[in-house]
């Protein structure tokens, strides 16, 4: 292939990985958004009875964990239906879900609202890691993860930041309205300008589709070809394929990463605001906390991206979740107030800013058969630390507990998550697995010719 028709499938890559990268982070600060609202408006909630009944903290805690139902079967579904059907349903869904939960007058129809909502984000959650993982450039995979799922900690600046301002003005209900917006401009641009998975139609069987988005997209598909054509590329699907020899162990453990992250993603999201209400902190101040928090998470985990390209996610992971459990240790301290901002800040990065290199490491861990299986269950199972995250808090505060306990336990959690990010066992890259695939072609003597892989990839 000329280097003139390299170089503009170069550029057609890049400008296709700059779209999905767009539409997959946007949908995820709304995914934010979600998670960091209800934060926002907890103390309003619990502090007015009239709004939709008598909140404790213990129910308020469950409730928190209503959202993050739902995840587990939504990415299985995407490795046997698509990741671009599962996206486009997942926005429509959560927007209509946070809409009528604006609607809600009961504890009981709000929970039931926060849990079908869940259902939509959980689709996104799972899928968006999938998605970027098969379009973004070789060699910078962890980044342009980095960039998708920053979406999360960057909608709980926004949800935080809005609160500060809009609370007031429009109350709990309207910062919920806020939520159903990607229905009316995410949702048409996703339409016409997000892509089916070349790889993915590949290892569906559907390789004529599969070759016309290639061309015109520009994204290379010679490594599932060759691998395809050596017997490389398993027939198991989804969760099979997923709990197979190959993935088994790496992938327990990975639910484990994602079970402490998100916990700790979660429990502060939710509780750092009233937390830091028992510090002496008032509504503006235990808001702000949470402004800095997801702050520190998006900038810290965008760097800690690059390093993870350059010397792989896992050594990453395990320093950022061992910075987490120091910096919650000290925040249990009385430290003057810029202290106090620069701790949680670099908290974001060991917490929020972990997650998001999680998902990166998870989405790149897996093959195509078994990539969104793997992000699902990743996502799912680490929805359950999500779902004890917020009851954690709760049970504290319901037992006057003060918020050096919750401090204390949510350490520990991080430190448990550094010790199993240690034990994955390392896979092959992509770029091992070709060349490994290219030493059978050579051994069987079956040639790579241009007859045999579409004019479409390169290497």
């Amino acid at each position: 292939m000329s280097n003139t028709l390299v170089a503009e499938d170069t550029r057609k890559e890049a400008r296709t990985a700059a779209w999905v990268a767009a539409i997959a982070c946007t949908a995820l600060i709304f995914d934010g958004y979600d998670l960091t609202i209800y934060g926002t408006v907890l103390t309003t909630l619990m502090n007015d009875p009239s709004q939709i009944g008598q909140l404790t903290p213990a129910v308020a805690g469950t409730l928190g964990s209503y959202a993050l139902m739902g995840a587990l079967t939504c990415g299985a579904v995407g490795d046997y239906f698509g990741r671009r059907r599962l996206i486009l349903i997942g926005i429509a869904w959560f927007s209509i879900g946070m809409f009528f939960t604006a609607l809600s007058t009961s504890v009981f129809a709000f929970g039931a609202l926060r849990f079908l909502t869940g259902i939509g984000l959980g689709a996104i959650l799972a899928t968006a890691g999938a998605t970027i993982a098969e379009f973004a450039p070789a060699g910078r995979r962890n980044f342009y993860n980095a960039i998708v799922y920053s979406g999360i900690p960057a909608g709980g600046v926004l949800a935080a930041f809005l609160g500060i301002l809009l609370l007031e003005p429009i109350g709990w209900r309207g910062l919920f309205m806020i939520g159903a917006l990607p229905i009316v401009f995410l949702l048409p641009i996703a339409l016409f300008k997000l892509p089916e998975s070349p790889r993915w139609l590949l290892s569906r069987g559907r390789r004529a589709e599969a070759e016309a988005i290639a061309a015109r997209t520009g994204v290379p598909l010679v490594e599932e070809v060759i691998m395809q054509r050596t017997g490389a590329v398993k027939e198991k699907t989804g969760f099979a394929a997923v709990f197979s020899s190959q993935f088994r162990t790496g992938a327990i453990l990975l639910g484990f990463m994602s079970f402490s992250g998100l916990l700790l993603t979660y429990g502060l999201n939710t509780w750092l605001p009233k937390i830091m209400e028992g510090y002496g902190y008032g509504k503006t101040y235990s808001l702000t906390f949470l402004l800095v928090l997801n702050s520190g998470a998006v900038i810290g985990g965008m760097l800690a991206s690059k390093l993870a390209d350059r010397s792989g996610p896992q050594r990453i992971v395990a320093t950022t979740f061992v910075l987490a459990a120091i910096t919650l240790a000290l925040m249990t301290f009385a430290f003057p107030l810029p202290v106090l901002f620069t701790f949680i800040a670099i908290a974001g990065v060991g917490t929020l800013g972990t997650q998001v290199l999680i998902y990166g490491f998870t989405s790149n861990y897996y093959t195509t058969n078994a990539r969104a299986a793997g992000v699902a269950w990743g996502s799912g199972f680490g929805r359950l630390g999500g779902i004890f995250g917020p009851l954690i808090g709760g049970w504290l505060l319901a037992a006057n507990l003060g918020g050096a306990t919750a401090f204390y336990i949510f350490g520990a959690v991080a430190l448990f998550g550094a010790l199993v990010t240690i034990l994955v066992p390392r896979q092959r890259t992509v770029e091992q697995a070709k060349a490994k695939a290219e030493e059978i072609l050579e051994t069987q003597d079956i040639p790579a010719s241009a007859t045999d892989i579409p004019v479409t990839d390169r290497v």
